[in-house]
């Protein structure tokens, strides 16, 4: 039976795996759309993705990322000109 620190130890190493982080690296924000690093440079460009540079890093916003994913699933929701015809 596991004692009561390691029972508190696993539950602080549970939630530590859930909190999504602010921001991530350019390669990490890649994976998490499944998208270029050109691609998210083009995006970062129209400013449709937030970015922050810290010294010579650039950090891509987390909420920025789900935005931009919250926005084009709305954008393909709605109907087409030729759905309506």
């Amino acid at each position: 039976m596991p004692s009561a620190g390691t029972t508190e130890h696993l539950r602080e190493q549970r939630q530590r795996q859930t909190i999504e982080p602010i921001v991530m690296r350019v390669p990490e924000a890649c994976r998490y759309l499944g998208i270029g690093r050109s691609t998210l440079y083009v995006l970062i460009g129209k400013r449709e993705i937030e970015i922050i540079k810290l010294g010579s890093s650039t950090l891509v916003l987390t909420a920025s990322l789900r935005a931009l994913v919250e926005r084009r699933r709305k954008n393909s929701d709605e109907p087409t000109a030729e759905a309506v015809q």
